[in-house]
């Protein structure tokens, strides 16, 4: 992205230096509205700073680190979540399979390192580059970031990371190498919500595709004040969960 000399100014954060407040982030009539800053350090601290704040990192190669915080907010709430009757049907037979599982943070290095190498319709590269996946993997270290994986006859087919504090939980990015792959990791990540009361996961930005698994747009302020209340709540010991079959199926829309 280029920063022409009419644009807003972006502020550059040091390296111990707080992350702006999110009501200084560029509006609707700029040239990337969402974006709040830019900075050279990129790691597990930061990272729990900016997703405390509602605040998130991306950038491509030979940028600085981008921080965004758009508003509205694209966010999935579990219990609108769209279990189709497609998907149902799919994760059900695999269910029959013992050459088929489900599970949390088995390979979570494999899981980042399968989304930063998946070709996404309209873009030419990865947003994952090296430096994400090293702070991500130290927020892992940290029992910060997870992964909802799906394995098939021992191979790692499908999956998505997220981070989680307390029981706030911000979706990352997801692959899949089979049909389905990632909405089956999906519903593995929003079955545990379910079952935990957790009411929200964050998106970040809206796409068609998570539009049509039931995320909608919420104001920043809206999103922020679950995120707190969320934060506040003990954390889940995801390595020790598995799929909850009954809260996907007390869901109310199997279209």
């Amino acid at each position: 992205m280029l920063i022409e000399p009419s644009s807003p100014t972006l502020p550059w954060v040091q390296p111990g230096e707080p992350l702006p407040c999110t009501s200084l982030t560029w509006g609707p009539s700029s040239p990337a509205p969402g974006l709040l800053a830019a900075s050279s350090d990129l790691n597990a601290e930061r990272l729990i700073e900016s997703y405390s704040n509602g605040i998130f990192p991306w950038f491509s190669e030979g940028q600085p680190v981008l921080w965004w915080s758009p508003d509205p907010r694209m966010v999935l709430q579990t219990h609108q979540f769209r279990f189709h009757r497609s998907l149902r049907q799919r994760l059900k037979q695999h269910l029959k399979s013992p050459r088929f599982e489900l599970c949390f943070d088995r390979d979570f290095a494999g899981v980042i390192h399968h989304c930063s190498n998946a070709v996404r319709p309209g873009q030419k590269g990865t947003w994952i580059l090296p430096s994400m996946v090293s702070a991500y993997t130290e927020l892992h270290q940290l029992g910060l970031a997870h992964s909802a994986e799906v394995w098939l006859d021992g191979t790692l087919v499908a999956g998505l990371y997220f981070v989680a504090l307390g029981q706030a939980v911000f979706g990352e990015s997801m692959f899949t190498r089979i049909d389905d792959g990632s909405k089956m990791a999906l519903a593995l990540l929003v079955s545990v919500a379910l079952e935990h009361g957790v009411l929200a996961i964050d998106c970040q930005q809206n796409t068609r595709h998570l539009a049509s698994l039931g995320a909608h747009e919420m104001s920043r302020d809206t999103f922020m004040t679950g995120v707190r209340q969320a934060m506040d709540r003990p954390g889940i010991d995801w390595a020790q969960q598995t799929l909850y079959w009954h809260a996907l199926t007390a869901l109310d829309n199997p279209k």
